[in-house]
């Protein structure tokens, strides 16, 4: 069985920047343990696979080389950035998926993919797991916590980047991952995730968690508008607008591969 495979650098307007996701249009479903070996094989951040239903909307999973995702944002910006290349003349997408509900992405007047998410404000967490503490170089200011992840907070972008996580203790926090986050130097705030027991070390760029880092930060900072960066090796740039119940995440793509893969018949 052949299936057409894009790889999309998503939050980044060069290739080789921003987080790398394979695309893989689907007619209907395949089997879960074929999704993920195909994600293993990929061994990428993520692998998006979607179906466009009866009503329009694309059905989209997300898979790890390890675990299927329930909420991935860069590729997701990378699935509406292979079916709008697919379809000039479309300008709305609406996915549908199981943990998140729907979401909306549309084209920006200035080039930008802008994807609605529902708000996932993280609250302060009292009691500290050791293993968090002792996974991180650096001890935080306070550390809170939504349906995701841990969220470390510094009082600085150097703090951030010099931290050294112990994946070792991270790995034991699973199904949580661990994301630190600062006040930014040339951005509103920065960012570094951190997630062993799911996919891997650091991931470059996690849309997903700015539906928790926007709000933060918007409340903290008096502003509805932020640029965030997320400060890994490859580094992204995320624009985004916090609304009562909603956050708008919007960046750039920009596709590296297109291709077919070969997979057996399920």
């Amino acid at each position: 069985m052949k299936l057409p495979i894009y790889q999309i650098d998503a939050f980044a307007d060069e290739v080789f920047k921003g987080n790398y996701a394979a695309v893989v249009p689907l007619e209907r479903w395949l089997p879960d343990y074929l999704m993920q070996a195909i994600a293993a094989e990929n061994n990428l951040s993520e692998t998006a696979f979607f179906i466009r239903n009866a009503n329009g909307a694309f059905e989209i999973r997300w898979f790890s080389p390890l675990t299927e995702i329930a909420f991935c944002g860069h590729a997701t910006l990378a699935s509406a950035y292979a079916i709008f290349k697919r379809n000039p003349d479309l300008e709305v997408i609406e996915f549908v998926a199981a943990a998140v509900g729907r979401l909306t992405v549309c084209r920006t007047k200035d080039g930008l993919i802008e994807m609605s998410f529902p708000q996932r404000r993280p609250e302060r967490l009292t009691e500290i797991p050791a293993n968090l503490l002792q996974g991180l170089s650096i001890k935080p200011l306070e550390v809170l916590i939504n349906q995701q992840a841990y969220v470390a907070v510094y009082g600085s972008e150097q703090e951030v980047r010099s931290v050294v996580p112990a994946l070792d203790r991270l790995k034991t926090l699973g199904p949580l991952d661990v994301v630190v986050t600062a006040p930014g130097d040339a951005h509103d705030f920065v960012s570094r995730y951190f997630w062993p027991a799911n996919g891997g070390d650091e991931d470059p760029v996690t849309g997903s968690i700015h539906a928790a880092l926007a709000p933060l930060w918007s409340q903290r900072l008096g502003k509805a508008d932020l640029v965030a960066m997320q400060a890994s090796h490859r580094g992204g740039v995320l624009y985004c607008r916090v609304e009562a119940d909603r956050v708008h995440i919007s960046g750039h793509a920009v596709q590296y591969l297109e291709g077919t893969i070969e997979v057996p018949d399920a």
